[in-house]
């Protein structure tokens, strides 16, 4: 549950579309609101790092002049996001393909059809610009979104499940999984704060309180307390109750993540790996003492980075006319 964690399943509305749509796989985003950013990072490099000097700020200032306008309006509304910076992720599986959006990790997405600009506008340049605004619109930073992407034409759940850092993985991995889409050990524990707004599934997370490395018992890195409070909201085998991932914030987009993550409360192993790299242990602790010092700059500075990875532009892809099937 980007699986950065199951990041960034996250739900998304457009108003190019019709409000409904999930962010990644089990860490549904606040009030169905937003991914887990950490998750979505990664359903966004799906394809590996691309070409992305062909973006402007302009793109659509003559075809479709309020494709901003209708994103900001939109969202204000339903408050969602996501990204997958091809748009492949929302294409719908074929009689002989399984998409990405019907991989593990993105079971709880949902497709959007546009009403504004179809086949003008991408559906990938629409994600993009709807992950600011869901930010943005709760409290977040706010970043320039380059804009000019076109949709990629394959989706497989093989591709998701490959690139998708689980939200069981151990600090080598996730440092790993990052640095091969180009993304610093920073820019890990950065976007790992995305996880202020979560919500996650109770079985993200309950081999920590039941069967920790499938040897029963509980993960002795998590704080009991915590533990004792999980228990009496998600019992053994619940698949379907929530739980807020930043308690008492998860509306708000703030560094309170990091505070909870230093105190031994970070929801998913992915979280409390944070702890076992000195330089990602370092970030938590400043981000934690300071009351998020510099949190807001450095997310705003790694979104935009992420949101260039896997960019297909010029004669790639295509601009589709409806976001889940190719034209």
């Amino acid at each position: 549950n980007f699986s950065i964690s199951k990041v960034l399943s996250s739900t998304i509305n457009s108003s190019f579309s019709k409000p409904q749509n999930a962010l990644l796989a089990k860490t549904m985003a606040s009030s169905k609101l937003l991914l887990t950013f950490f998750q979505f990072t990664l359903v966004l490099s799906v394809l590996g790092l691309a070409n992305a000097y062909s973006l402007k700020l302009d793109y659509y200032k003559k075809s479709c002049p309020s494709a901003k306008h209708i994103a900001k309006a939109i969202t204000k509304n339903f408050i969602p996001g996501h990204q997958g910076c091809d748009g492949s992720v929302l294409l719908n599986s074929t009689k002989n393909n399984k998409a990405e959006r019907d991989a593990y990790p993105n079971l709880s997405l949902r497709g959007f059809q546009k009403k504004k600009c179809p086949g003008v506008v991408s559906c990938a340049d629409i994600l993009a610009l709807v992950a600011r605004e869901a930010v943005s619109q709760i409290g977040g930073p706010f970043w320039l979104v380059p804009l000019g992407r076109r949709d990629g034409r394959v989706s497989t759940a093989s591709a998701a499940t490959a690139n998708l850092p689980s939200f069981a993985f151990n600090i080598t991995q996730l440092k790993a999984s990052f640095a091969s889409k180009g993304l610093s050990d920073k820019d890990l524990v950065v976007l790992s704060g995305g996880h202020t707004i979560g919500i996650a599934h109770c079985d993200a997370f309950s081999d920590r309180l039941y069967n920790f490395n499938r040897r029963g018992g509980t993960d002795p890195t998590m704080d009991q307390n915590y533990i004792d409070a999980l228990k009496k909201k998600c019992p053994p085998g619940d698949s379907t109750t929530l739980v807020e991932m930043d308690p008492g914030s998860h509306r708000t987009f703030d560094a309170h993540y990091y505070t909870l993550v230093s105190k031994r409360r970070g929801l998913l192993q992915s979280d409390a790996a944070l702890l076992k790299d000195s330089a990602t242990n370092a970030y938590v602790q400043l981000q934690a003492t300071t009351a998020g010092s510099t949190f807001m700059e450095d997310f705003a500075k790694s979104m935009a980075k992420m949101g260039k990875i896997g960019v297909l532009t010029g004669s790639s892809g295509e601009i589709r006319k409806q976001c889940s099937t190719i034209n």
